[in-house]
């Protein structure tokens, strides 16, 4: 398992540059209702009470390690949240721990809901 102090080591300019830590809306959106990839909501409660994903597992990013046992090791992992912030917390946080496939979703909720119009989502669902 790598220590917290190593993963933010590794995060230098060529780490940010190529993106490798997350993934757009648009390349997130072909991964929904793919068994390999688990789409984490880690916003709270009271958000998730007025904008359900209901592909997506929900657990609090407070709640996160005390519920650990709850995120298959052997998914790829998909944090998101309100602003991308709290996502790559619980991407931090799942690295530290040994999971190996994860990434945050750059973009928050609004960019994930406006993707899901009759459109997009017709796209997915074909």
């Amino acid at each position: 398992m790598q220590a917290c102090e190593d993963i933010l080591r590794d995060m230098d300019f060529t780490f940010f540059a190529t993106g490798e830590y997350g993934m757009t809306m648009a390349e997130a959106l072909p991964l929904i209702g793919n068994d390999h990839f688990l789409f984490l909501d880690v916003r709270a409660r009271e958000e998730v009470d007025h904008l359900q994903f209901p592909f997506a597992k929900h657990i609090p990013l407070n709640e996160i390690p005390d519920r650990l046992d709850e995120i298959p090791r052997d998914k790829f992992i998909i944090p998101f949240c309100a602003t991308a912030f709290r996502a790559a917390m619980c991407y931090l946080y799942l690295l530290s721990k040994g999971y190996e496939e994860v990434k945050g979703l750059t973009s928050g909720t609004d960019a994930m809901a406006a993707s899901l119009k009759p459109g997009p989502l017709a796209k997915i669902v074909a």
